[in-house]
């Protein structure tokens, strides 16, 4: 029997990178999956190949998100993963530039989370998985706005953790480091500079090296199963040691 048999669970961001391979890791497992992205061609492909449903929403739209959240059923595993970066000196960060990147961290991962909690309420169960960023605990030079959603991705899922407990429902954050996505890609293609980016955040973790998102997915595809029935408000570092001081 695999983990999440029949279990049915909602991946925010699930197209692509982190997202992708949780999506496929979760349904490996049993799981039902659907996957929520702003590009409906991408997570598509991914569904088709898992057997999941895919819904085309920007998550930064407050009601289309808790439509398609409450569409999906009644879930048992909500993963919020969907996430927004504009990196840039706290100095040169507009009101406009704040706004758009926590109304996708922040405002979306509310009305994902709204959506979803009556049913796990009325079901007596349910886990609720945030990712989040180290960046959430140590900042982030030349992102302060990230690391603020991040950091605020931390509080509100002990709040949550506090305040549904009582109904048998988990909610964890899962702070990732420096992840080998599409995303590294394009920082290598700056070239030099690039390749230095990566270099120091390689330098950075413990391990010496970038994540793999399968090795995110594990750690969600636990905290997801039964087997993690005692595991809550807890903001776990899948991230190499990265912010704990260098080997």
């Amino acid at each position: 029997m695999s983990l999440l048999d029949g279990r049915r669970a909602l991946v925010t961001g699930g197209g692509r990178g982190i997202g992708e391979a949780i999506a496929r890791r979760l349904a490996a497992e049993g799981a039902h999956v659907t996957i929520v992205s702003r590009t409906l061609d991408v997570a598509q492909q991914v569904a088709d190949e898992i057997g999941g449903v895919a819904v085309g929403v920007d998550i930064a739209d407050l009601d289309a998100a808790h439509e398609a959240v409450t569409a999906a059923g009644p879930l048992d595993v909500l993963v919020n993963n969907a996430g927004f970066d504009d990196p840039g000196w706290f100095t040169d960060t507009t009101p406009e530039r704040w706004r758009s990147v926590v109304d996708v961290n922040l405002l979306g991962m509310f009305a994902c989370t709204k959506a979803a909690l009556p049913a796990m309420q009325q079901a007596r169960y349910g886990r609720i998985l945030n990712i989040g960023s180290e960046a959430g605990r140590i900042g982030s030079s030349g992102n302060a706005v990230y690391a603020a959603t991040k950091g605020g991705i931390i509080a509100f899922t002990k709040s949550i953790a506090r305040e549904n407990a009582r109904f048998g429902i988990t909610a964890n954050t899962i702070a990732v480091g420096p992840i080998e996505t599409p995303l590294m890609d394009k920082v290598r293609a700056k070239g030099e500079l690039g390749l230095k980016m990566v270099a120091a955040m390689e330098r950075g973790t413990l391990l010496g090296r970038l994540g793999e998102p399968e090795e995110v997915a594990a750690v969600v595809t636990f905290l997801a199963s039964e087997q993690a029935g005692y595991v809550t408000g807890e903001n776990l570092g899948v991230s190499g040691g990265m912010g704990i001081g260098s080997a």
